[in-house]
């Protein structure tokens, strides 16, 4: 899918400033200074100081991993999905076990259940000492129902990895603002593990199996991240910055509950976002949010996922192209932004470790993972990334 877009201006450092400049809304802006370093966590989300950046502990081999219904249920026809799934993470060497709630046709509405179930069944996991990670089922429209149920007590006492992605990014904003956790926008057991792994080339399916294991398992910075012909570059600079952000619907929602991530959390940091459904101008709209609500003022750089089944980015003749969307809403913001990158509803999926700095250069067309998400067993809490 061409960006029609070009890389306009160029970024050459990081942001570290909170002078005003010229041209914008917001009262607050970043300015390039050559050699800085990209913002840091600097508040909760009650407005407290800012928690340390909180890491799982790294995974070990025969470690147990659970795969939970954290959101919308399982249609008995992706049962095979989550079996194909179970496969996959065995053969990366973990122990797999299904939470109760993770069964076929088990429905409440749109949600595997009721918001207080999938929370205690959520709670008990969080508690479990045997239980090293959660990989949710699948995403859908339940987070926002349990979001003042989550044991954050229980995640700063035994942080653990949660993957997912969709509605699942927004458990990761959430916990990341209140706790200072890792979140793992990964891929999830029955789009991805079950699902889209298994329609790619063997070759790419063990390049991804290794890539995880490395996520989940290394406590050394993985690094760059395995590009593609797809990403593009929209405008061209290289920045460093935590990286933050989800589907880009949820990014916008949070921000209107009191779960909102303090804007202080965006200080220089890498925005990343993806969408699926709707249409070009619920984009838009979204970006448009983001602008007024003063986060497109603080990023010093942006990363877009592959757009899927939005209406309107197929008809060049009458739509404008995501590239040209995304550049139309940043105006005069000189920052970085790399298109087409494969996370999210797209998948499979790279992740993408919500709280871990990165380094980003869209001309050069790379996204480097510059800090391990786990950590060693004997590390606790660190300082904000």
């Amino acid at each position: 899918m061409s960006g029609r877009g070009r890389c306009a201006g160029s970024v050459t450092c990081c942001s570290t400033g909170r002078p005003r400049r010229a041209g914008r809304s917001a009262g607050f802006c970043w300015k390039r200074v050559a050699g800085c370093g990209a913002g840091a966590d600097t508040a909760s989300v009650t407005g407290s100081a800012s928690p340390q950046l909180l890491r799982p502990r790294a995974l070990r081999s025969g470690d147990l991993v659970v795969i939970a219904s954290l959101s919308g249920p399982l249609p008995a026809a992706y049962e095979r999905n989550v079996e194909q799934a179970v496969v996959v993470l065995e053969r990366m060497g973990f122990r797999v076990r299904r939470a109760p709630l993770l069964e076929a046709a088990r429905h409440r509405w749109w949600s595997a259940a009721p918001p207080a179930e999938i929370a205690a069944e959520l709670n008990g996991l969080l508690r479990d000492p045997e239980v090293r990670a959660i990989i949710a089922s699948d995403g859908g429209q339940t987070v926002f129902g349990y979001l003042d149920l989550i044991d954050i007590e229980a995640i700063r006492a035994d942080p653990k990895p949660i993957l997912g992605y969709s509605d699942i990014s927004l458990l990761h904003l959430v916990l990341y603002a209140r706790t200072g956790l890792v979140g793992f926008h990964a891929d999830m057991a029955v789009p991805g593990f079950g699902g889209n792994w298994q329609t790619v080339p063997a070759t790419r399916q063990a390049e991804l199996e290794t890539l995880y294991s490395r996520l989940l398992t290394d406590t050394e910075p993985i690094g760059p991240l395995p590009a593609s012909s797809s990403w593009e570059c929209w405008r061209a600079g290289r920045v460093e910055g935590t990286l933050i952000g989800g589907v880009i619907n949820r990014i916008a929602l949070v921000q209107a509950t009191r779960f909102a991530v303090p804007l202080e959390r965006f200080d220089g940091a890498v925005l990343f976002w993806e969408e699926m459904g709707g249409l070009a101008s619920y984009v838009w709209s979204y970006l448009q949010v983001m602008r007024h609500g003063g986060i497109l003022d603080r990023i010093a750089g942006m990363v877009v996922g592959v757009p899927r089944e939005i209406a309107g980015l197929d008809s060049p003749e009458a739509s404008p192209t995501l590239s040209e969307i995304v550049l139309d809403v940043l105006g005069d913001r000189d920052i970085p932004v790399l298109g087409n990158v494969e996370f999210g509803h797209a998948g499979p999926n790279l992740p993408m470790p919500v709280g871990i700095r990165v380094a980003l250069d869209a001309r050069q067309r790379t996204l480097s993972l510059l800090e391990p998400a786990v950590r060693g067993p004997h590390a606790v809490t660190e300082p904000p990334s």
